[in-house]
This record gives C-alpha cells, structure tokens and sequence, in this order.
C-alpha cells in the first residue's frame, strides 16, 4: 500500500507575531524526521504551499513568508500551490495525481493543524483515503472565539485531534509514522 507524506505550509510566515502564540515548538522538526523518513524509504512526499490572495498576508507570494522553512523544501513528488484551506483545491489536482499512482493512505502533517491540515485530512477521508494525522508534527496558534475569549494553541489542536481521531483520521504521533 502506497503511504504519501502530505507537508501542508510549514512556510516562514506562519512565525510572523501577527498569527499569535503558537504551540508545539517540536513541529517543524517532526515534519523534517518524517520527510527525511518518505525521502529515504521512497514513498512519495507532496510539499503543498499556501499562496495568499490577500495583499499584505505573509503567505503573499513574493514575499519572504511565503517561502518553505528550511529543511522543508528539497526532493519531492508534487509541490501543490493553494489559496484555501485544503489541498485538494491546489493546483495541480492533488486528488488525481494520488489516484494515478495508486496512493490509499496518506499521512498529513504541517502548519495549521486546526485549518489546513484538519481541512485536507476530512476531505482525503470524505475521497476514501486512510488518513494518518501527526499531530505533533502540526503546530496552530491561540484563537479567539466569537464571545472574544481566547483559545490557547494547545487546547485548538487537542480539540481538533479529538475531532479527527476515529471519525477523519487516525491520529498519531511521528514515532508512531516513523515505525
């Protein structure tokens, strides 16, 4: 069965002080272990990139926020470009270039896990692919909710996770992905 790691955003802009507090600072080396682990084991990697259309977000494309963080970018399968949450809806069609290669199973990790992350392993569920979720190799940030309190970053995705577990996805963590 053919396993594709899924990279959703881990771009430069996500550290801009607009976004907020985040949680999990052990993500981005979590997604480094589990594309070190699909590059030398040969499975496939999408790297997918989230191009804002809103002027002055940095995800703008041409922006420095919009580039991959180190040690993300570097061999790959598909590199998917996006302007909304799931990476079904990038270009080139994701959905497609999975089912030509017989892809099943997909493991998703990334920046942000209750956004596009949590949108793109519903929909790969909802298309009939296994869904692996790596929770600790996503990272969010606070929330503010619409009575104006806020959320913290770890109870967001703890939320999430619950959510996905069992209903989207299997969630796990990267030692889990890596066995």
């Amino acid at each position: 069965m053919s396993n594709a790691l899924i990279v959703i955003d881990v771009q430069n802009g996500f550290d801009e002080p607009a976004f907020g507090p985040r949680n999990n600072p052990a993500c981005e080396d979590n997604v480094r272990l589990l594309l070190a682990h699909w590059r030398e084991s040969g499975q496939p990697v999408v790297l997918v990139r989230h191009d804002s259309k809103h002027s002055g977000s940095p995800l703008e494309p041409g922006q420095p926020g919009n580039d991959l963080k180190p040690g993300i970018e570097g061999p790959h399968d598909l590199f998917i470009t996006k302007s909304t949450n799931s990476a079904f809806y990038g270009e080139p069609d994701l959905h497609g270039w999975l089912t030509s290669r017989g892809v099943t199973r997909v493991t998703i990790c990334g920046i942000t896990t209750d956004h596009c992350c949590s949108t793109t392993a519903r929909m790969a569920d909802n298309l009939g692919y296994s869904v692996d979720f790596v929770l600790d190799a996503t990272h969010t940030h606070d929330r503010t909710s619409a009575d104006g309190s806020v959320i913290s970053a770890d109870e967001v995705a703890r939320v999430n996770a619950a959510s996905l577990d069992g209903e989207f996805a299997r969630v796990i963590t990267t030692s889990e992905a890596l066995m």
